[in-house]
């Protein structure tokens, strides 16, 4: 619970910014948030979880049933955030308490906890995430924020594309940086309408955080300028998906010093990727788990139509398919970038739950490092070119023998892997594990066996 110092402390910043109005979040399944707004006069007593929630009633959070007792939600203070475009109201990440502890299903109580292993082992975990989008004029999609003026393939890093939305991309940056989140770069991503932001990467409670709040921002400040935001990981078959790659690093706790900047290595002597041995085994824990992990960083029917080499698409997919990694190799699913320490996962997209997906790929890679995994020898080469005409196979050969496997190309494989891979407990607890595939399960059947017009218009008079 909260110190009632700090309490003041923090009444007082929200008093001298003209905050009348607070939000104590939590997340659904989804990952999206939910809180009551509470009127500056109660802070007080919202920080001692005065706001019960009927959980059953949300998305994915365990305590179905009228009879089932309602949690508290507790704000985390020091995640204060006022919203840039209307300083009226303040937001806090917040912990779902029941019957006085920490809510297990709820999904940043999951996060900590997986941190909370972590530390005992000595680590502190680091993530930053790449943020993939798009923003349509209109509510259907199909009028992308920049017209249709590039000519060539794509129109990935289009000057003119990125200056004809500037006036949405400045509104997000300058709300960005008003946060401290220290945006570097931004630009026009491969599809049209498609965008991505790249700022300050930070502890992975944090970034999880921030995250969830700036899809809820993005989607806000396009709204009010008669924009529509859509994190849908594959909006198009023939455009490019919306990813949001991890970019993993362990530090020490204490230092802080970033513990796969280390060099040298059993390992790296034996696999020419001069990082050390402990980066070797958390991507090794990452492949042995990475279907498990998948299930939870592509959370949608639809994600899987963005893990493909190239589809309808005029090129290829620049998204993972094999299960694999390698040095600074962007078609394999983990990139040992040689301009950042850390492990890159490429295959998770923009429409995770980042709590549940931060606490799944913690689990993995602390798993390789706790058994010590070889993840075996990089794959450095175009692996698009790999694939060949092994497009049914879920297994590829390697030129130096063995073979690698595919990610999961659909969901429910992706499901099939999350049930028994006991990884899958460990790192959500058993309840959330199976209150996660009972209704990924679910949302499967439901958009897999529906049929719609164009599979009608295709088929109906096909045979």
């Amino acid at each position: 619970m909260n110190d009632p110092e700090r309490v003041a402390e923090v009444r007082a910043v929200l008093e001298a910014a003209g905050v009348e109005y607070c939000f104590a979040t939590y997340v659904d399944i989804h990952g999206v948030a939910k809180a009551k707004a509470v009127p500056l006069a109660s802070f007080e007593k919202m920080c001692a979880g005065s706001e019960l929630f009927t959980v059953g009633a949300m998305e994915g959070m365990g305590l179905v049933g009228p009879e089932k007792d309602e949690c508290a939600v507790v704000p985390d203070l020091g995640s204060l955030t006022i919203f840039p475009w209307d300083s009226r109201f303040a937001w806090f990440a917040g912990d779902l308490y029941y019957h006085g502890e920490p809510y297990q299903n709820c999904s940043r109580v999951i996060l900590k906890r997986a941190l909370a292993k972590a530390a005992d082992m000595g680590f502190g975990f680091n993530l930053g995430v790449e943020t993939e989008f798009y923003v349509f004029r209109d509510e259907a999609g199909k009028q992308p924020l920049a017209e249709r003026r590039h000519m060539g393939m794509v129109p990935a890093y289009d000057v003119d594309q990125t200056l004809q939305a500037m006036p949405y991309l400045e509104r997000m940056v300058s709300a960005m940086n008003a946060l401290g989140w220290d945006v570097y770069s931004f630009d026009a991503e491969g599809g049209h309408g498609q965008h991505e932001f790249d700022f300050a990467y930070a502890d992975a409670l944090t970034m999880a955080d921030r995250l969830t709040f700036f899809r809820f921002m993005a989607k806000t400040i396009a709204r009010e300028m008669g924009l529509y935001a859509s994190f849908m990981p594959k909006p198009f078959a023939a455009d490019f998906r919306s990813g949001a790659h991890f970019n993993m690093s362990l530090f020490e706790v204490g230092s802080g010093a970033n513990l796969f900047a280390d060099r040298g290595g059993a390992l790296a002597a034996e696999y020419g990727i001069d990082v050390p041995d402990l980066a070797y085994h958390f991507v090794g824990g990452l492949l042995e788990h990475a279907d498990a992990v998948t299930a939870v960083t592509n959370p949608t029917h639809n994600s899987y139509k963005g893990l493909l080499a190239k589809g309808e698409m005029v090129d290829v997919s620049w998204a993972p398919v094999l299960r694999t990694y390698g040095k600074n190799n962007r078609s394999a699913m983990l990139r040992l970038p040689m301009n950042r320490p850390c492990v890159e996962n490429r295959a998770p997209d923009i429409a995770a739950n980042f709590y549940l997906g931060a606490a799944m790929s913690l689990a993995a890679g602390l798993d390789g490092i706790e058994r010590a995994v070889d993840p075996g020898a990089p794959m450095n080469d175009n692996l698009y070119l790999t694939l060949g005409g092994a497009s049914a196979s879920r297994k590829i050969a390697r030129t130096d023998g063995g073979y690698v496997e595919r990610l999961p190309r659909t969901m429910i494989e992706a499901l099939e892997a999350f049930e028994l891979d006991p990884i899958a407990a460990e790192a959500l607890g058993p309840e959330m594990r199976d209150i996660y595939l009972g209704w990924k399960l679910r949302e499967w059947e439901r958009d897999f066996y529906s049929v719609d017009d164009g599979e009608r218009a295709r088929v109906l008079h096909l045979i």
